[in-house]
């Protein structure tokens, strides 16, 4: 068997197809590329009882990722986070199976190091030497830390905004660090002109290919954990949505090798109402968002106002016959109290809003009663310590409660 059955990459917008063992950025048309494999052979050369024994991590699907030598992984153990039962969440919810993909347990405490993890040692295979990217905090966290591991200069540039613990990080990774008065939009124009200056790798999202592959890990595990079977209803908080995106692929990938049946999930893209372009879309109809102006939420790992793969977010959308949903910060932040207080989860903006979209749509009735639903948490909430205010009694020394 091979390590891994890499065919090739492949544009989603006009098919045309590119060798992997070359850098590649984006399509001639200006289209992110999509991975694929040689999923005929890999059906008949796999089998599920082929994962006993493995390492719990990510690389467990080795077969299904990018990197074709196993010399060139680099790793942190990320990966095979928990899928946790939330009965009392759930109760609350009127949802009889509610769950949670916890990605606050990986490495750098965000769902980024999957996407860092599998980017990079694809960087690492291509020769790559220096990268760029723009990001809003734990994406450049995550692959400053991996960079470092890789031995890869890297340079981050970030709206000075972004959460102080993800900037530290970057720093102490010995990663280039730059902040911009302004958004991840101003970030990523700065990053473009620095990679075309000094022909820079460019890690923005979805500028490279691999991105994807790391994060459609959770795809892939949520399926496993299930047994196999494929949940009705995975939300995820949505910016850039790469996570969406890469679940999406996973489960079309794996129901193409023959590991899962049925229909796939219905995708919930959840983005905050001060800066909502998906929701927006696909309220419209609209197969691409617009840009989003002033864009304004707590949740700032979701604070994209214009995902270069919006038009495949939309489609995975569509395509499971989903929704996208928009929430207030003041939900996100009651529904933060709510899984602290409820299930002993201290979550991230980002997966509060997941959280937050779940009740909305139970509520309306678009989730029923006795689907299994399953909700992204895409980070931990003490990389966020202003997201709580708390306000305690001050007791003297001896004095009684």
């Amino acid at each position: 068997m091979s390590y891994s059955y890499l065919s090739h990459l492949e544009c989603p917008q006009c098919g045309e197809q590119y060798e992997a063992g070359a850098v590649q950025q984006l399509c001639v048309c200006g289209s992110p590329l999509l991975v694929r494999y040689k999923l005929e052979e890999l059906k008949e050369a796999w089998s599920k009882a082929e994962l006993s024994g493995r390492k719990a991590d990510l690389w467990r699907y080795h077969e299904l990722l990018p990197v074709s030598d196993e010399g060139n992984v680099v790793t942190l153990g990320e990966g095979m986070t928990p899928l946790l039962e939330l009965p009392r969440l759930g109760a609350d919810y009127g949802i009889a199976r509610l769950m949670m993909k916890d990605e606050s347990l990986v490495p750098s405490g965000s769902f980024k190091a999957r996407g860092a993890a599998v980017g990079i040692s694809k960087a690492k295979e291509l020769g790559v030497a220096k990268l760029a990217m723009p990001t809003n905090g734990n994406a450049g966290a995550a692959w400053a830390l991996y960079a470092a591991r890789a031995g890869i200069e890297a340079t981050i540039v970030m709206p000075q905004d972004a959460p102080k613990i993800t900037r530290s990080e970057v720093a102490l990774a010995g990663a280039r660090l730059y902040l911009v008065n302004g958004l991840i939009s101003d970030a990523g124009k700065i990053v473009a002109r620095e990679v075309a200056d000094k022909g820079l790798y460019d890690a923005s999202t979805l500028k490279e290919p691999y991105r994807i592959e790391g994060k459609k890990t959770m795809g892939l595990e949520i399926a496993e954990q299930l047994g196999w079977e494929m949940p009705d209803v995975i939300l995820y908080p949505t910016g850039g949505g790469v996570g969406l995106i890469g679940i999406y692929k996973a489960l079309q990938e794996l129901k193409e090798i023959g590991w899962v049946q049925g229909r796939l999930p219905r995708l919930v893209a959840v983005q905050a109402d001060g800066c909502a372009p998906i929701v927006k879309a696909w309220e419209e109809k609209a197969e691409r968002s617009e840009f989003w102006p002033d864009s304004a939420t707590a949740a700032f790992g979701i604070n994209v106002p214009k995902a270069l793969g919006d038009f495949l977010v939309l489609k995975a959308v569509y395509e499971t016959d989903g929704a996208a949903v928009a929430v207030s910060d003041a939900e996100m932040s009651a529904e933060q109290a709510k899984l602290a207080r409820l299930e002993g989860s201290f979550i991230c903006p980002e997966g509060a809003a997941a959280f937050a979209a779940a009740r909305k749509l139970a509520e309306r009735g678009w989730i029923k009663p006795h689907e299994c639903v399953v909700v992204l948490n895409t980070g931990a909430g003490i990389k966020y310590p202003d997201s709580v205010q708390v306000e305690a009694p001050l007791l003297e020394p001896g004095e009684f409660i």
